[in-house]
């Protein structure tokens, strides 16, 4: 949903065990400064400065997919401006086939881009912020190119998950594009299947709710309180859409958001530097269910495009929901608000400060 190359062990990512105390200390600091990148390149990054063999790093290499975004695109994209930072489309795949077709995923042919979230990154790399784009949302899918290479028209009132599975990733980006005049430097896709491996990998995620929740769509069922999740019941968890609010997309957005957060702060305590094995275990698994644009498909250059987000602390991310507003013609769906949204996306596109007016959203999903 292009493999890649191989890179170098620097001086410094001597492996565990070898050189004296004060390079342990050295390992233990570089660890916590590893726990502060976002979860994209995280555990890449740790399994090289771990000091993995050759063979391992390669293996794990080779577990990316990439899509070539720019070339699918073509020049009509947003300008890139100097101050805008870094702007990450993340979407989750939820395809029915495969491994996926196990995980309560329903009965859809396809596939869909269940969560979709842009990940600002301010210039000066400190705090994020990940605004969600309800998967109900209609919106106008731009003319695109398809993976064969023709050309799909383009349409209006079209609701926004179904555009991966019509038109493929690079027609999801330019409608992202389009509808926000944010260019958007990277695409990472999360397969859901991988996504499952990933929890089980790092042992679990714990997260907290307020209410009792019962979902016999995506089989979650959970009692008001704190709960350790395993890799099924994080995927029940993200899904859940019918036990929470007015069984919209909306009311699971929270949740979506709740867990992100969740994992990347579990990922932020593990001592993956004083455990290769697991280190190695968690870059596996969350490559493999990496597909990402073709500038970052390489260890090599998610580790590079990790360093340069050394200073972002996943605990101060600011989670958002797209404002939008229910649809006239159909309650079922929605539509961006105005003028919050255009607001929103004109601060992330300054890299300035979200007014509060601009994080308001209309439909609530009943929560």
């Amino acid at each position: 949903m292009s493999h890649v190359p191989t890179p170098q062990l620097s001086d410094s990512d001597t492996p565990p065990g070898q050189g004296g105390g004060r390079g342990r200390k050295r390992e233990r600091t570089g660890g916590r400064r590893r726990g502060r990148r976002i979860l994209i390149s995280l555990a890449v990054l740790v399994v090289a400065g771990a000091g993995t063999a050759y063979w391992l790093y390669s293996g794990i290499d080779g577990n990316i997919q990439g899509v070539d975004i720019d070339r699918a695109i073509g020049d009509d994209r947003p300008e890139k401006l100097p101050t805008s930072g870094q702007n990450i489309l993340i979407l989750g795949s939820d395809s029915r086939a495969g491994a996926n077709a196990k995980l309560n995923t329903g009965k859809v042919a396809g596939a869909r881009s269940d969560t979709a979230l842009v990940m600002h990154i301010p210039e000066g790399r400190k705090q994020a912020v990940a605004v969600s784009i309800p998967r109900d949302t209609l919106v106008t899918r731009p003319e695109c190119t398809t993976a064969s290479g023709s050309q799909a028209p383009s349409a209006k009132r079209v609701m926004f998950n179904s555009i991966y599975s019509q038109v493929g990733p690079a027609c999801v980006v330019k409608t992202v594009e389009k509808m926000s005049g944010v260019r958007m430097d990277h695409y990472v896709e999360v397969d859901f299947a991988g996504f499952k491996d990933l929890v089980d990998a790092i042992g679990g995620v714990t997260v907290t709710v307020d209410q009792d929740i019962h979902d016999t769509s995506s089989g979650l069922d959970l009692t008001k309180g704190t709960h350790e999740l395993d890799g099924t019941q994080s995927l029940e968890f993200v899904r859940t859409r019918h036990g929470i609010g007015d069984g919209s997309d909306l009311g699971r957005i929270g949740l979506q958001q709740q867990f992100m957060i969740a994992l990347l702060a579990e990922i932020q305590k593990q001592d993956l530097l004083g455990s290769p094995v697991k280190a190695y275990k968690i870059a596996d698994k969350l490559t493999a269910a990496l597909t990402t644009d073709s500038e970052l498909a390489s260890l090599t250059k998610l580790a590079e495009f990790g360093r340069s987000l050394n200073g972002v602390n996943p605990s101060t991310m600011e989670t958002i929901m797209l404002p939008v507003a229910y649809d006239k013609a159909d309650p079922n769906r929605v539509v961006a608000a105005e003028p919050q949204a255009s607001t929103l996306w004109k601060a992330i596109r300054a890299d300035a400060t979200i007014p509060a007016s601009a994080k308001k959203s209309p439909a609530t999903g009943g929560s």
